[in-house]
């Protein structure tokens, strides 16, 4: 039987998922988005709690407003999406909530926390440890035996070594290759990736 799905957020990310849950053979009921002009937007997303019969997923891409909603409304029955055309190993485990799009590929024993985006055509290879609220790109690679932090951001293309930790809330810039432990939040971009000075330096 078809689940129907409400997305949280009308944009661009949100429009992705609508095809994602099309594609899986279930219902898009439609959006919930505080810009009512959008198309198929239904309500703002307080109403959510209308709709406690129904699934959701939250269709938005930066990572804080995605946490910040999965939070407010965490009582919610919350779809996980997985495109038919992602390659996923059988042992993989997938948390609520998360995205995997079109030719992304997740390979053995890898776990991915909730609320997360394994973008299209990105590589999660054996053996990661993704965290909640992380948002790998399209194109980033990552090697095996990963650890990555909650609320994490790898960017467009960017490279992570094999065996390597990032900590909680760091963004990899697109095309960084990471080839040590990352143990400071902050942004890091370059081959091999450094960290940049914070703005208020």
């Amino acid at each position: 039987m078809s689940k129907e799905v409400i997305i949280i957020g009308a944009s661009g990310h949100g429009k992705v998922i609508a095809d994602i849950i099309e594609k899986s053979g279930d219902v898009v009921v439609g959006f919930l988005d505080d810009d009512l002009s959008k198309n198929g937007v239904i309500g703002p997303v307080s109403e959510c709690v209308k709709y406690k019969d129904k699934y959701f997923i939250i269709g938005i891409g930066n990572t804080q407003i995605r946490k910040r909603i999965a939070e407010e409304y965490s009582e919610l029955k919350y779809y996980t999406a997985v495109h038919p055309a992602a390659v996923i190993s059988s042992d993989v485990s997938i948390a609520k909530g998360t995205t995997v799009m079109a030719n992304a590929v997740i390979n053995a024993s890898a776990v991915i926390g909730k609320h997360g985006i394994i973008n299209t055509a990105s590589v999660v290879e054996h053996d990661n440890i993704i965290g909640d609220y992380v948002h790998i790109s399209p194109g980033a690679i990552l090697c095996g035996g990963i650890k990555v932090g909650d609320e994490t951001h790898i960017g467009a293309g960017a490279v992570v070594r094999n065996n390597i930790k990032i900590c909680k809330g760091v963004t990899v810039g697109c095309s960084a290759c990471v080839v040590k432990d990352i143990t400071e939040s902050g942004t890091y971009v370059g081959v091999p990736a450094k960290k940049q000075p914070d703005k208020s330096d």
